[in-house]
């Protein structure tokens, strides 16, 4: 025994501490992850009917009964559940920012390239839509298959993360899964396309996850299993955050937000619920009480336009009946506050609440409005680094792809493909001038930089040299090519 272990032990018989048990802690997790990937795809559609029945029907303890949208009001009151679109409008501005930002693509092959992207609708519809469900379900990928009676080209799709899955060796991707359903003689099947490296299978699972013939269903019953030459997959994953709770899977964006999402819903609706009940009221003598033009019968106060307030009439001497109309005092500045509160809390570590059009003063200046960016830049520099990535491996795979159906030994080609995205709120020229000028005053910046920092992509090389030649000079003659410039163009003797 060490003499650390003795003197631990000493203390421990001086002070008579007992050491703790080892308990076995049970936690169920509430959703798998399925259900996970419906939760955040019900979030993104955003229709508050979806939404009461997908969580009143998944509340199984007490956290879950206590949300607002599983909340069931009692039989003699009712609520308007309604819904913000919070969750959609982030999801939807990320991806239009970073798409409208996505400049050019450029490789060897391009008129090649451009041939199969436009067959395919890559950057309007694929590329668009693969980043919103990934944004939504975590993750997702791309599938490369050929179908010659469709398209000459590969085709490319994307599946999201509730119909792929994945297998991993060691940290390495080995198989990508891909799912799909069809139904036969009134019975559901799952097929589940198979993408390994050089070969594509096919398996058919009926309802209780037992593999059955291809047979079963004739709509699929020729495919049978594919290899091609080349070690790579016909797939390309694509997730921008790991997930925490399933191994090799992505994070949805609303992973840790769901509760923020309800409670935001909570307090709009209590809000409407309160201008609703603090309509003006009138208080009417049951004399006075409207009455049906044939029954004759006193008519029940219709909320919206004639909600009134039967009150008996009074027998005092000389009293009179009349209407009165009272209006309840709403604290609205106590709503605004915790709106504003929550939606804080729903867009913190995400979005920036200027991207979305939120509380933007117009007093603000540019150097103030980019500042108030700066949250959303980091979210979508995450989500651009990732498609560094998947972009130029998606071209690699496709071009293999088109050589395999041509018969040719598939190339490399990621290591000649360059992807250029946009500045997203750079600044505009005049704080740029500032900026750049003081480097330049203070010496710690030259003047071949100065001009880069100022005109960047806008101008060739040639006129940025030009440029630094002038200013040398004193912005003198020079008998350099200046037509792109000064747009004079010089006779020839």
């Amino acid at each position: 025994m060490g003499l650390r272990e003795v003197i631990r032990n000493m203390v421990m018989k001086a002070l008579n501490i007992v050491p703790a048990e080892d308990n076995t802690i049970s936690i169920k997790e509430p959703l798998s992850h399925a259900g996970n990937v419906l939760r955040n795809r019900i979030w993104y559609r955003g229709d508050p009917s979806e939404l009461d029945q997908f969580f009143k029907q998944t509340a199984q303890d007490d956290v879950g009964k206590s949300r607002f949208w599983a909340a069931v009001p009692s039989a003699d009151s009712s609520i308007r559940k309604f819904h913000s679109g919070l969750p959609g409008e982030i999801v939807d501005k990320l991806a239009d920012i970073v798409i409208s930002d996505l400049d050019s693509i450029e490789l060897q092959e391009q008129d090649l390239w451009d041939e199969i992207a436009k067959d395919n609708k890559l950057s309007d519809e694929v590329l668009a839509g693969a980043i919103k469900d990934a944004l939504v379900c975590g993750d997702g990928a791309f599938k490369l298959s050929v179908d010659t009676e469709v398209s000459e080209w590969p085709i490319i799709e994307f599946f999201s993360g509730s119909d792929v899955s994945y297998t991993y060796k060691r940290g390495r991707l080995q198989e990508v899964i891909f799912y799909a359903y069809y139904t036969h003689e009134k019975e559901t099947y799952r097929l589940e396309e198979i993408y390994g490296k050089g070969f594509i299978d096919y398996k058919l699972y009926d309802k209780n996850d037992k593999e059955v013939p291809l047979s079963r269903v004739p709509e699929i019953s020729h495919l049978s299993k594919i290899t091609f030459a080349g070690d790579f997959l016909m797939a390309v994953p694509m997730k921008f955050f790991k997930s925490a709770k399933f191994e090799n899977r992505g994070n949805s964006i609303f992973e840790r937000k769901s509760d923020n999402f309800d409670a935001l819903d909570e307090v709009i609706s209590q809000w409407i619920d309160a201008i609703r009940a603090g309509r003006v009221k009138n208080y009417i003598p049951e004399d006075l009480v409207p009455k049906h033009p044939e029954t004759g019968h006193a008519m029940r106060p219709n909320p919206f336009d004639n909600q009134f307030i039967k009150i008996a009439t009074s027998m005092k001497e000389d009293s009179k009946d009349k209407i009165e109309q009272i209006q309840a005092d709403i604290n609205y500045t106590a709503f605004v506050e915790s709106y504003a509160n929550t939606l804080d809390m729903c867009l913190q570590g995400i979005i920036s609440p200027s991207t979305l059009g939120i509380d933007l003063k117009k007093t603000d200046n540019a150097e103030a409005q980019r500042d108030k960016e700066k949250t959303t830049l980091y979210t979508r520099g995450k989500i651009l680094d990732v498609l560094n990535e998947v972009i130029p491996l998606l071209i690699d795979i496709a071009l293999k792809v088109y050589d395999t159906m041509k018969g040719k030994t598939p190339g490399e080609y990621q290591k000649n493909i360059t992807v250029t995205f946009g500045e997203y709120a750079s600044p505009d020229f005049d704080s740029t001038v500032e900026v750049v000028g003081k480097a330049k005053s203070y010496g710690i910046m030259s003047l071949e930089q100065a001009i880069e920092e100022l005109y960047g992509d806008t101008w060739t090389d040639e006129e940025k040299a030009l440029e630094v030649q002038r200013i040398k000079q004193g912005d003198s003659a020079v008998d350099e090519p200046a037509a792109s410039i000064d747009g004079v163009i010089e006779d020839e003797e």
